[in-house]
């Protein structure tokens, strides 16, 4: 559609662990209730890619609104165009690893030059910062990392196969 841009929404903590249970027909339901074009989920972790004439900011803003009516607590939100998404896959400056064992902290912000000040938990993962993400390399995996960025750094992680597929489907 002419004049729209095409969004990948991710969602913070839907489906993990037990909480924040967001089926993916109601994450596409309740985009398409907010007038977005093209709807597409990618896999029950709370990816959403799709097409709209609002801005990044709006588009947050309304998403964050339906989820927090849907959850009755409010659920962050991280939202990057499709540009944005291909330019990850582009700078990833691990792409000499596996897509498993690398991931990017999506973030609202830029990260902190200190970030090696403000990691905790660090044993043998790398990671370099981004423009408002923090590519984190986890030569042991993910799942057994203790490594934490502390409450002032909040955001939502997903592996570089993760980013690479968004990246792809935003692209068309």
């Amino acid at each position: 559609m002419a004049g729209t841009t095409v969004y990948v929404a991710l969602l913070r903590a839907i489906n993990v662990g037990g909480t924040g249970k967001l089926p993916m027909k109601d994450l596409k339901a309740m985009c398409e209730e907010a007038g977005f074009d093209a709807v597409r989920t990618y896999i029950a972790s709370g990816n959403v890619v799709f097409e709209t004439v609002d801005e990044a900011s709006k588009v947050k803003e309304i998403l964050g609104q339906r989820l927090t009516d849907y959850a009755g607590k409010k659920m962050d939100v991280f939202v990057r165009t499709a540009r944005e998404m291909r330019d990850l896959v582009d700078i990833n400056p691990f792409s000499d690893q596996p897509g498993n064992r690398v991931a990017v902290l999506f973030l609202d912000r830029k990260p902190p030059s200190d970030l090696d000040a403000v990691a905790k938990g660090r044993e043998n993962e790398t990671f370099e910062s981004a423009a408002r993400e923090v590519f984190i390399h986890y030569p042991d995996g993910l799942g057994v990392s203790k490594l934490g960025f502390g409450k002032e750094l909040t955001g939502t992680t997903r592996n570089m196969n993760t980013v690479t597929k968004l990246a792809d489907m935003a692209r068309g």
